[in-house]
């Protein structure tokens, strides 16, 4: 029994989660969780990094990052969730959601930040 409690804490030292796909009360009408709350719990799970992936904007990036200065054991993964689809018509009403699907973007750096900015404005 003793090895499988020292097996247990050997895996849980060195494996990690981290959400990639995290909505803020910045997505709006699908997502509540506050961004202080969402590093305060990831701080208490020990996540290594955490994203912000809103839907369609990037309107609380700012906070976000300002938030994650205080938590500098976290690092802060910037995304957006946006909506690719074959033709657009804003005139056509699609309940099922079959004419276009979600995609995640996170940025890996400055210049990936810029290519969210610039695909967040033209393709949500």
């Amino acid at each position: 029994m003793t090895f499988l409690l020292s097996l247990s804490s050997l895996i849980q030292q060195h494996m990690s989660f981290v959400h990639l796909h995290v909505h803020t009360q910045y997505s709006i009408l699908d997502g509540q969780a506050s961004i202080s709350g969402l590093f305060e719990r990831a701080k208490e799970l020990g996540m290594p990094a955490l994203a912000i992936t809103d839907h369609g904007n990037m309107y609380g990036v700012k906070e976000f990052l300002k938030v994650a200065k205080k938590f500098p054991e976290i690092k802060p993964i910037i995304g957006c969730e946006i909506y690719v689809t074959r033709h657009y018509d804003h005139k056509l009403k699609d309940k099922d959601h079959r004419g276009y699907y979600h995609l995640i973007l996170l940025a890996k750096n400055y210049d990936g930040y810029c290519v969210n900015l610039q695909a967040e404005g033209t393709v949500s």
